[in-house]
């Protein structure tokens, strides 16, 4: 190669080499000065820690529930990006996972203390927790008051909680402080603490009043009493860091009207709700048989035929889930006579949840279908009532349930026996080792016991309507085969098993 040609050769190379360092750079400074909002809307993912509790994410008829979870999709959905959990049931795992950036952000219903501000970027507050005094009602024993109030009684607390902590200060200066005996169990949680009152063991408990709105269903005649302190702050918690897209994209989310009114409606749905099991009204109760169950009598005549179900069975399902209301929505989303979610209902091809004949007719194959899927060596009745647990609370938590029944040592063939430890789904020292983590276990109890009594109400009342309007049912005969003779054992059953209710 002569000299110019090999200089005019080198200079080309030094001139691509130099083209691609700056186009090399320009990408390097681009991605580096890319905002974490941009990038999270880049990879079209926001990853989120939580906790597997009752405040933040459980799986409810095997669909994603909890007020955590519903806050953090609308806030992903905002973003236009799609959700992803990352669940535990430890704290201090969870808390790696945001020091780690595996994480965008912790939403775990947490308090924002003063040691977290530290650690941690605190994001809005949306709510405000407060340790509060639950007692249980009875007549003649007013609410307490005042700390003076708590002399000579035992109170329940968890150890080493900001409970106990406002406790002590609530109790702090009064004059008989050496005649309240403060409990600390190691190796209870706030449920066994609820139950210790509302059973009379304890006088009173410290719990969180939005933990307490989501209990207080299962234990009537708990109410709060004193809040004890000042309320503290719960908010999600992010990462420290300079770039301020991301906390500016979840302030203006928080802001929003539509934001305000979500939180309102979720903190309703998930911490104030009345348990609607024990609802029950004799005149109610015949005006629907006449006004909504007739007309849809056919379709239930139709399910029971194609599924083997017994009429009386279905008409108590529907009635329990819906009151025979075809228009009926859950705050949950289940909605129609049967009460069908989303997943259950693409299971057994129903297209319209809210149409009556499909509700109904789904609703009885997808029992069955979960029916088929108990083990058969399971005898009826208590076949059937395990169906119906599982309708209800979703077949994975029922096997749980089973599961650890069989743990502690009962039957988990037997109804009894499971229905007795069913409510522990709810406890965290034993969901947090399930496989399919927390539920509201008192529900499928209430919900199989509601039904059953249900089953003695409609073939009483129908047997009473169909004998006054003088119309025999040709198709059926009296529902399960009852008899006129059998009118009395049916109306005192009846009276037996709703007299608490009444």
């Amino acid at each position: 190669m002569i000299p110019t040609q090999k200089s005019n050769y080198l200079r080309e190379l030094l001139l691509t080499l130099l083209v691609l360092g700056l186009t090399f750079a320009v990408v390097f400074i681009s991605l580096n000065n890319a905002t974490q909002l941009k990038l999270i809307q880049n990879q079209g993912k926001l990853r989120v820690g939580t906790v597997n509790s009752p405040m933040t994410w459980y799986l409810q008829r095997g669909d994603p529930a909890g007020f955590e979870y519903e806050l953090s999709k609308a806030f992903a959905d905002y973003l236009g990006v799609e959700l992803e959990l990352t669940v535990t049931n430890d704290y201090n795992e969870l808390f790696r996972s945001l020091q780690g950036r595996s994480v965008h952000f912790l939403a775990a219903n947490l308090l924002t203390t003063d040691e977290r501000r530290l650690l941690f970027k605190a994001g809005p507050v949306y709510r405000e927790s407060n340790s509060v005094l639950i007692y249980r009602q009875r007549q003649g024993r007013p609410a307490p008051q005042t700390a003076e109030d708590l002399v000579d009684s035992r109170i329940g607390v968890l150890p080493g909680t900001s409970h106990e902590a406002s406790l002590h200060n609530y109790l702090a200066g009064i004059d008989s402080l050496d005649s309240i005996e403060i409990i600390t169990p190691a190796d209870a949680d706030s449920i066994d603490l609820l139950r210790a009152v509302h059973e009379g063991e304890l006088d009173y408990t410290v719990t969180d009043t939005f933990f307490f709105g989501t209990q207080r269903s299962f234990f009537p005649g708990l109410q709060e009493a004193s809040a004890l302190g000042e309320p503290i702050a719960v908010s999600w918690l992010l990462p420290l860091q300079r770039d301020q897209s991301f906390i500016n994209a979840l302030n203006d989310f928080f802001a929003a009207p539509d934001t305000q009114a979500l939180i309102t409606d979720l903190e309703a749905r998930y911490f104030t709700q009345e348990n609607p099991l024990n609802f029950f009204d004799t005149v109610s109760f015949r005006s629907h048989l006449t006004e909504r169950f007739i007309p849809l009598k056919p379709y239930f005549s139709q399910a029971a035929e194609s599924t083997g179900f017994g009429l009386s069975l279905l008409a108590a399902i529907a009635y329990q889930e819906s009151h025979w209301n075809a228009d009926a929505v859950s705050p949950t989303g289940v909605r129609g006579v049967m009460m069908l979610t989303n997943a259950a209902a693409s299971e057994v091809n129903v297209e319209d949840r809210t149409d009556a004949e499909q509700s109904i007719l789904g609703g009885a194959q997808y029992l069955l279908n979960v029916k088929q899927r108990i083990p058969a060596r399971i005898p009826e009745p208590d076949h059937t009532w395990f169906a119906l647990a599982a309708y209800n609370v979703g077949y994975g938590h029922l096997e749980d349930a089973r599961r650890l029944t069989q743990q502690l040592g009962d039957d988990p063939d037997r109804w009894a026996d499971v229905r007795s430890h069913l409510p522990k789904l709810a406890q965290e020292r034993y969901y947090s080792q399930l496989r399919y983590g927390y539920a509201r276990g008192h529900e499928p109890v209430r919900y199989v016991d509601n039904v059953r009594r249900y089953i003695d109400v409609f073939e009483w009342e129908y047997q009473l309507l169909t004998r006054e309007n003088q119309q025999p049912d040709d198709e059926e005969g009296i529902p399960n085969g009852n008899t006129p003779e059998d009118f009395r054992d049916i109306s005192e059953k009846v009276l037996r098993n709703f007299a608490p209710s009444l």
